[in-house]
């Protein structure tokens, strides 16, 4: 029994639109396909946490009192201060810094 010309035209219309349905889904998920595959998703992966020891926590603030004290100075007065972190260390290098802010 052959396909009249109405119904013909009705079912290309329709595999038209399920292929547009299709296309929009597509590019919907495209970013998600271009991305590397992982088992957790981005925002639910778990960073371990750092075991540090008291030396490596007291290095870490030291060196985080020493890079502060350094944002405030000029380029001339940083060059001082890190002359005298080589020759005295970090704490020397420390108060110096604090001394030239003031």
């Amino acid at each position: 029994m052959p396909i009249g010309n109405a119904a013909l035209v009705r079912e290309l219309r329709t595999i038209r639109q399920s292929f547009s349905q299709l296309a929009r889904s597509f590019s919907k998920i495209a970013p998600a396909l271009t991305r590397p595959l992982t088992d957790a998703p981005a925002s639910e992966t778990v960073r371990r946490k750092p075991r540090l020891t008291a030396k490596q926590r007291a290095a870490l603030k030291l060196q985080g009192r020493y890079m502060g004290t350094m944002r405030g100075l000029k380029p001339g007065q940083r060059a001082k201060v890190k002359k005298v972190r080589a020759a005295k260390g970090i704490r020397a290098a420390i108060a110096e810094a604090r001394r030239m802010s003031r």
